[in-house]
């Protein structure tokens, strides 16, 4: 939207929005109070749950308003945009403007403006809205990384410890992998985040990363003590549910949380009606979320609130393949948040690496959901992805276990412990279908003509027309 457009669309919003309401105004912190990683946003709003959630998602109120002094911070103007008395009747209780709901981010002045939407990350604008897209741009300007990472520390049976940040996009596991139970005897995992990652080199030349949230806001479908019981136990007390089923005992319910209700007891669904389970209807939202303090996560990192940030071993890209289907690109799982020019974005990524003394974390891939022929997952995910955290724990202190093939480094044969996994085929998890690469070598170049252009660092190109001359020797 060009400037005049946008001006014109908040003069024909916002004033009178908050008529007959509440004006809150909410002084908080992205990171640590006082860190030298940390940013702070001031947002206005008319929406309590807001107010609610903030409170757990940041840190806020005057201990920030202390610390920013005379300060710069980031501007957050935000209103539901239904003011009182309604002159239309609320829809699922959500006072919300979907008509001329505005999105808007504008880097150059720090600001964040949201009208229209109660919900989520539209409307807790110190998530996705401050924490990436306002935040990268800031990164770039003064030389730090604001990622869609999670953040884990893994201590292996010897007691060393290593930290690692992973970029996953959105449904590939992120928040279950920050918060993993490891099957492998004598490993630990220690959770510091599960969404994103604000990283920095020190003086040292080690990079740093520090969890900006205060809180997880994960998404409550599929959500169970099977798939997550750290998620489950950290949601147990002071914790905000939104559009999920409620029991008839003051409980929630949604779909897979794998819960036994007592006999008698009725469910109602999202939406405020009667619901058994097998019904069509969904009795939550598929983007129903829990809002809980991380502090309350049993595993989390001693180091999660240090100043400094953890050191960070390992970087992690992730996601889904899955063959015969049309493949969403979404580099650094940063589709959505980008908060400037994409090519530009890689080249402060690739301007890392001429940084004097700097010490470059190690970069792994990895799909956890690839499929053989008949549709079953080749892959048994969750606790048992500790083995590879073991894989790459081990070559980050050195360890040559690793083959080069056309398209990188994979485990030597024997190098990943799958002992007791009797049904993992190790050679077709890591066969390389020529046909399929050849098309995903195809797809990239594509996605990087067409989406990137002539912003493209040459850089990344010689890398796509390395993949290609290798892929077609294979």
């Amino acid at each position: 939207m060009n400037p005049k457009a946008f001006q014109e669309a908040m003069d024909g919003r916002f004033p009178g929005c908050m008529k007959g309401r509440t004006m809150y105004i909410i002084p908080y912190s992205m990171g640590p109070i006082g860190s030298p990683l940390s940013k702070i946003g001031v947002q206005l709003t008319d929406s309590p749950y807001v107010v609610a959630s903030m409170r757990i998602m940041t840190r806020m109120g005057a201990p920030v308003l202390r610390a920013l002094g005379e300060g710069e911070f980031v501007k957050c103007l935000h209103s539901v945009g239904r003011p009182l008395p309604l002159e239309e009747e609320l829809v699922n209780n959500w006072p919300c403007n979907p008509e001329k709901t505005l999105i808007a981010h504008v880097p150059d002045r720090r600001e964040i403006v949201s009208f229209g939407s109660g919900y989520g990350g539209n409307s807790l604008l110190g998530k996705k809205c401050f924490a990436l897209r306002i935040a990268s741009r800031i990164a770039k300007d003064e030389g730090w990384l604001a990622e869609h990472m999670l953040i884990l520390g893994i201590t292996n049976p010897e007691g060393r410890k290593r930290y690692v940040a992973a970029a996953f996009p959105s449904a590939c596991g992120k928040t279950n992998l920050a918060m993993m139970n490891p099957t492998l005897a004598g490993w630990r995992v220690e959770c510091v985040g599960d969404d994103i990652a604000w990283m920095k080199f020190d003086s040292e030349g080690r990079l740093r990363a520090i969890n900006p949230e205060n809180g997880f806001f994960g998404v409550a479908p599929g959500t169970s003590m099977k798939t997550n019981p750290n998620a489950m136990h950290t949601i147990q007390r002071n914790t905000l549910f939104t559009n999920v089923g409620e029991t008839s005992e003051g409980g929630v319910y949604w779909e897979g949380i794998d819960q036994v209700l007592p006999p008698g007891t009725s469910i109602t669904n999202w939406l405020g009606r009667p619901w058994v389970p097998g019904a069509k209807e969904p009795c939550a939202h598929p983007n129903s979320r829990f809002c809980a303090p991380a502090r309350q996560c049993p595993i989390m990192d001693p180091a999660w609130e240090s100043p400094e940030g953890v050191p960070i071993d390992a970087i992690i890209f992730g996601g889904r393949r899955p063959q015969g289907k049309v493949i969403m690109h979404d580099p650094f799982a940063m589709r959505p948040f980008f908060g400037y020019n994409f090519g530009r974005y890689l080249e402060h990524w690739l301007g890392m690496e001429e940084r004097r003394g700097v010490r470059l974390p190690k970069i792994f891939h990895v799909n956890w959901f690839r499929k053989d022929a008949a549709g079953n997952f080749l892959w048994p995910g969750f606790g048992e992805n500790s083995r590879v955290l073991d894989w790459i724990f081990r070559r980050v202190e050195g360890e040559e276990s690793a083959r080069e093939t056309p398209i990188g480094y994979v485990p030597q044969e024997g190098a990943l412990n799958l002992q007791g996994l009797a049904k993992v085929d190790f050679q077709e998890l890591f066969s390389l279908p020529k046909a399929f690469w050849e098309q995903e070598a195809w797809e990239v170049r594509k996605y990087l003509t067409e989406q990137v252009n002539d912003d493209l660092p040459r850089e990344v190109m010689r890398e796509l027309e390395g993949l290609e001359s290798r892929v077609k020797k294979m």
